[in-house]
């Protein structure tokens, strides 16, 4: 039995601290297009949130994509806020954070559930254009790709927010009609308009160091991180790793908070603080920060250990802030792919956050792992095997995270093949096989990998795959077909130095299906 939006949103209020309640002129239908335990675990989306409701005028009011989708759709629910239970498609402005490609079905359930055509042509060409919402779309997914988000779009925010959300408000308040509103932002940075600039979208935006860090507006039980303060101690990176978004190039780099201002963002009555950030133990003051949270008597969480800077101080840190995983990522199979993709971190570091989690008294040791990098070999499968066992001698409990590799716009192997899935599948036999049961296997799914590939590499067609897909049901047997009708983009074998081909659809056929959920690439 289905229950009622009203009585999940009272439950669910009555247990949050931190809830902004507020009418103004000007209010925002703040969406995530996955369900609330996900949205409420997102920095910059509560961010945003708040940013919006300290503006004089401005309210900011969140929905999410309902747990059960297909239900609210059967009984004819709309999607309403939880602040006030109003009905989002009466909002002048739907604002929805995208964190990774596959939320796209979650952004055209929020939207078919509002009553909102998906695209913005669709509502450009209706006699009744003027009663649609103004809808925005910004979030993590903007740092690489935002093209397939597009069509749905209005207008893009893309990168950091905290400033272009200001500068969208004022623009919205000037503003004599939709058109010069948009042909006003197209002309701005970090603006991104879709009939203006087609599929070659402008530079991400940053936001002023001054606006650093974000952190938490609402603490609730009900999400992924139960009840935790997030903050962040530091934004970007200043590693070189070639896969990844937030790569040194991005922003800036990393960029610093001091550890006393961090100190001095966490309420009193907080009792869980999780540390948010690409590169977290390379802030150098991280043991002052720790210390801090601990020494409070307070649980701490990091959303990014690597390996080579851990040491006995940090690691104890963490387990008197309630560690029981040790969780770190080498993400390369074997050093040769480490290397290859500038990684950085070797089997000594690793080898080396294992004995500290043991020596800490921590029952398990986690590492996130990718599999077929371009260039990878069963030789560099085998060596993974036989280095997890060496791991699992020393760990109480060894545990693999393993993501097939997915190539991303704007990184030095944007471009660069998706792996066969078959090979995928073989490659994963091999490992399992290899490890014997020593080690527990907790693999992605390399279909949903594929589908991720498909739309981190796509365009405005395969956006539109995608409300084809999640309005036939979105099994993978939709996306499949769906994506089948638009055309595969052009790859660049980075390691080979030269183009090759795309596995074909026949290559997705053998792998059984599971939820697409599971670690973002980010």
């Amino acid at each position: 039995m289905t229950v009622p939006f009203r009585e999940i949103r009272a439950t669910r209020l009555a247990d949050e601290v931190g809830t902004i309640t507020k009418q103004a002129e000007l209010a925002f239908a703040l969406c995530y297009p996955s369900p609330y335990a996900v949205g409420m675990s997102s920095l910059g989306f509560q961010t945003i949130y708040r940013r919006l409701n300290a503006l004089p005028g401005v309210a900011a009011e969140r929905a999410f994509r309902p747990d059960d989708a297909a239900a609210a759709r059967q009984i004819g629910e709309p999607l309403r806020t939880y602040e006030s239970m109003r009905p989002v498609g009466d909002f002048p402005v739907v604002a929805f954070s995208l964190a990774y490609e596959l939320e796209l079905a979650g952004l055209c359930d929020c939207l078919d559930l509002s009553g909102i055509p998906l695209f913005a042509d669709e509502r450009a060409a209706n006699p009744a254009r003027g009663r649609y919402p103004l809808v925005v779309i910004g979030g993590p997914l903007t740092f690489s790709n935002p093209v397939p988000a597009a069509p749905y779009a209005d207008v893009l925010l893309l990168g950091e927010a905290e400033e272009t959300i200001v500068e969208l408000v004022e623009a919205i308040r000037s503003a004599t009609s939709r058109d010069a509103l948009l042909a006003t932002l197209a002309a701005r940075p970090g603006f991104y308009v879709p009939p203006v600039h087609g599929e070659t979208p402008p530079p991400v935006a940053a936001a002023d160091d001054t606006l650093l860090p974000a952190h938490s507006q609402i603490r609730t039980p009900h999400t992924e991180l139960s009840d935790m303060f997030l903050i962040e101690p530091e934004r970007g990176c200043h590693r070189g790793c070639t896969y990844c978004v937030m790569r040194r190039s991005t922003n800036g780099g990393m960029r610093l908070v001091p550890p006393a201002r961090v100190a001095s963002l966490i309420p009193a009555d907080v009792l869980r603080v999780g540390l948010v950030g690409a590169a977290v133990t390379d802030h150098p003051g991280l043991p002052e920060i720790l210390r801090h949270i601990v020494d409070s008597g307070r649980e701490v969480g990091i959303s990014s250990l690597r390996a080579d800077r851990l040491d006995d101080e940090i690691v104890g840190l963490l387990k008197r802030g309630g560690y029981q995983t040790l969780t770190t990522a080498a993400d390369g199979a074997s050093e040769r792919m480490r290397d290859f993709i500038q990684r950085k971190t070797k089997e000594r570091h690793l080898m080396r956050a294992a004995e500290l989690a043991r020596a800490h008294g921590m029952s398990q040791f986690k590492l996130y792992m990718m599999i077929g990098i371009p260039g990878e070999t069963d030789e560099d499968i085998d060596e993974l095997g036989r280095f997890s066992l060496e791991l699992a001698k020393i760990s109480r409990r060894m545990i693999l995270g393993i993501a097939p590799f997915v190539a991303k716009r704007k990184t030095p192997l944007d471009g660069a093949a998706f792996e066969s899935i078959d090979v995928l599948d073989a490659r994963l036999a091999r490992l399992r096989a290899a490890v014997k049961g020593r080690v527990t296997l907790r693999p992605t799914s390399p279909k949903w990998a594929w589908v991720e590939y498909r739309l981190s590499q796509g365009g405005f067609a395969a956006g539109r795959a995608a409300a084809k897909a999640a309005r036939a049901g979105g099994r993978f047997a939709d996306w499949k077909a769906a994506l089948a009708e638009v055309p595969i983009p052009p790859v660049f074998d980075r390691a080979a130095g030269h183009s090759g081909p795309q596995p074909s659809s026949a290559a997705i056929t053998s792998i059984s299906i599971r939820a697409p959920l599971g670690r973002p690439a980010a």
